[in-house]
């Protein structure tokens, strides 16, 4: 080979290998960017959707786990007229200003509420003949879990989810006569809750509710 035709194998040698080192470099670059970028990707997954189902089985569970209890029911002077027609509780006592009274609870009054301490005397105590907003509460036996429902459209609120569910009381086992009155004016058997759930092990856990 010819001096002249010599170096210049040695100059295209040396552009091409050099082209092909780079673009080999380049390759491996590259293959490591996107290793890197499906690393990163790996680590960072996106959160678990949280279905409405979801959480409200979440705060089911929740009052699940808290203990029955009995509900509290206000009842005014209709009240009071249902319950003694029902039975549940007479007239024992007439005070001298014709309005303030005694009732006492029969045997099967004392079979649906209970009443404050030990005893089974309600004290109605008007401050007139036309006080209508007088009213006594009675806690009834029948102990139940409060009951969510009417769950609402769960919303992102920074970190966390919240959403907004009725709260209701459970008068399973009440007699009609006490759902009745349970149901006069005074009465509050639901409200609107807030419950707050947050990411735990990748999970959404119920955090709270208000």
């Amino acid at each position: 080979m010819k001096n002249g035709q010599s170096k210049q194998f040695e100059r295209l040698t040396v552009f091409y290998g050099g082209k092909v080192k780079n673009a080999v470099k380049m390759n491996v670059l590259l293959a490591f960017a996107i290793m890197g970028a499906g690393m990163i990707l790996s680590g960072c997954k996106a959160a678990p959707e949280l279905t409405q189902d979801q959480a409200l089985a979440m705060i089911q569970a929740k009052y699940d786990a808290t203990p029955a209890v009995g509900a509290n029911i206000i009842v005014n002077n209709d009240g009071m007229v249902q319950g003694a027609t029902a039975k549940l509780w007479n007239r024992s006592t007439i005070y001298p200003n014709k309005y303030w009274a005694d009732f006492t609870l029969t045997p099967d009054g004392k079979k649906a509420i209970k009443l404050a301490g030990t005893g089974d005397i309600i004290k109605w105590r008007p401050d007139s003949p036309t006080d209508t907003k007088y009213s006594v509460v009675l806690l009834t036996v029948a102990a139940n879990h409060l009951k969510a429902h009417d769950i609402k459209d769960i919303q992102d609120v920074g970190k966390t989810k919240t959403v907004t569910f009725i709260e209701g009381v459970d008068l399973t086992g009440v007699p009609q006569v006490l759902v009745g009155i349970a149901h006069n004016p005074g009465n509050q058997l639901s409200t609107t809750r807030q419950a707050d759930f947050v990411l735990d092990s990748g999970a959404w856990k119920l955090q709270s509710i208000e």
